[in-house]
């Protein structure tokens, strides 16, 4: 265990073993409507609408009660409508807010960090509040969308088929070149492309019933106007120190996400922020080759690579923490070593408030320091031994595109981490550990080549990306001259 007065994140083991009240109920209710959507609403069965009634039933007593009640009778008769689906994905994304929220205070109890109570955030100043959202932007956009996500909840996973999933690509076609409407699109686009690789449903040996699911409801609560708007927390001014770079990759993009402890200039608390890129990709271009494409979009990464900390001057922030990344206005500083850091000021940096729409256990990652622990391995996986705890350690999310591999993680004394929760129990995802090799200590971070690297499997990944990336330059600028 890491002591209270040493900086880390993990205090009390035995919390994150313990069962959470009402939790087991509500996941039930959530699965059993995720299952009604694998053979679609259009001519539900018996098992399908009582698994519709659940949904409403877990609601009940809350102000979307008597929405999601029609929208269950609705949806039970086979007439659901557009608002309907709405009603549906809403009270599904409550109850997973609400297995996220007690997820997220019993992580503050084990961590002895206080979880910022709903309305509230470090970022925004005492007294202002958020501005009235505006008119929606593209709204036949959006509709467009909406109408496609509701064909689909008709139909069902097993009813997909490609003129179905095709009828998506015109209105992402749409989207991707407005800037407002980019992070809908990419969602859109990324879904049908799963969709479309897996038809038609009726083959499918197995169907991702739960990530269908969740990408079906948040698409369709973002193309609702008004959903999709970020709080904006004002510009901030201080030093930056990186904890580590938690890498996401799909098929047709890819985001670098570093997450960070912020000290205000003015000597306020240390918060808890974040700092992240994204960009499209070709499915050709993997591991170390992503870095190529992320890059020159941000100085951070280099700053990760190198262990630097950055100043940042009139940074704009979002309200959920989330730094709007602007290279202009942040250079290099002193070096710093996440570990220091996680050791000295972890404990002790404030979290902000989660986004509704992101009220999510799979979006579920804070960042903690373990240490003193004994590694090993269970039927293959890999745990922590804290204290006589067992901590999983999900080594299946470390990118391919670092050097922080099982094996270095299984040699490690101390870790730097996400603690995440899924399938029914918290897991850590290592972003760094530090291992002693000939009585020295060493470290290992997974975002180390971010900035570029001189390590030879680094080397030679990022040269086979390069040549991809030439070639299939080459081949665009040929199609465009024809």
């Amino acid at each position: 265990m890491v002591p209270a007065d040493a900086g880390g994140g993990l205090m009390r083991g035995d919390l994150l073993a313990d069962p959470v009240e009402g939790l087991d109920e509500a996941l039930a209710a959530v699965d059993a409507f995720d299952g009604a959507l694998v053979a679609g609403l259009l001519r539900p069965g018996a098992a399908q609408a009582a698994a519709v009634a659940g949904l409403a039933e877990a609601v009940a007593g809350t102000p979307l009660a008597a929405r999601v009640a029609e929208a269950a009778e609705r949806a039970a008769a086979g007439a659901a409508v557009e608002d309907h689906f709405v009603a549906l994905a809403a009270a599904r994304s409550a109850l997973l807010g609400s297995v996220h929220d007690a997820l997220a205070l019993r992580i503050g109890e084990a961590v002895g960090r206080p979880v910022p109570e709903e309305g509230s955030s470090p970022d925004v100043a005492e007294g202002e509040s958020s501005p009235p959202a505006g008119p929606e932007h593209a709204p036949n956009l959006l509709a467009a969308a909406r109408s496609w996500l509701c064909d689909l909840a008709r139909s069902g996973w097993r009813g997909i088929d490609r003129e179905l999933v095709a009828g998506a690509a015109p209105v992402v076609s749409a989207m991707l070149p407005d800037p407002a409407l980019r992070r809908r699109a990419t969602l859109l686009d990324g879904f049908a492309a799963e969709l479309a690789a897996s038809c038609p449903g009726t083959t499918l040996e197995r169907v991702p019933v739960r990530r269908w699911a969740d990408l079906w409801a948040r698409g369709l609560l973002l193309t609702v106007p008004g959903s999709a708007g970020e709080r904006p927390g004002g510009p901030v001014t201080g030093r930056l120190l990186p904890l580590g770079i938690d890498v996401q990759e799909h098929a047709t993009a890819v985001q670098a996400q570093v997450h960070a402890v912020f000290e205000p200039a003015d000597g306020g608390a240390p918060r808890l922020v974040r700092a992240g890129v994204s960009a499209p990709k070709p499915d050709t271009v993997v591991g170390a080759g992503l870095w190529q494409l992320l890059r020159p979009r941000m100085s951070l990464l280099g700053a990760v690579s190198e262990g630097r900390s950055m100043e940042l001057d009139a940074m704009p922030v979002t309200a959920e923490g989330d730094l709007v990344w602007d290279d202009e206005r942040a250079r290099a500083g002193e070096p710093a070593d996440p570990f220091a850091t996680a050791r000295v000021r972890l404990s002790a940096a404030t979290s902000a408030r989660v986004a509704p729409l992101d009220r999510h256990p799979v979006r579920i990652a804070v960042p903690v320091l373990v240490e003193g622990y004994a590694a090993h391995s269970e039927e293959g996986r890999l745990a922590f031994d804290l204290a006589g705890r067992r901590l999983a350690v999900d080594t299946d999310r470390m990118p391919a595109a670092g050097p922080l591999t099982p094996e270095a993680v299984a040699a490690s004394h101390a870790c730097v981490g996400l603690l995440r929760w899924d399938a029914g129990e918290f897991l850590l995802q290592p972003l760094a550990v530090e291992a002693t090799v000939r009585k020295k200590t060493i470290a290992v971070h997974a975002g180390a080549w971010a900035g570029g690297t001189t390590d030879k499997a680094g080397v030679r990944a990022e040269k086979a990306a390069t040549d991809a990336v030439a070639v299939l330059r080459e081949r665009a600028g040929r199609l465009l001259r024809k």
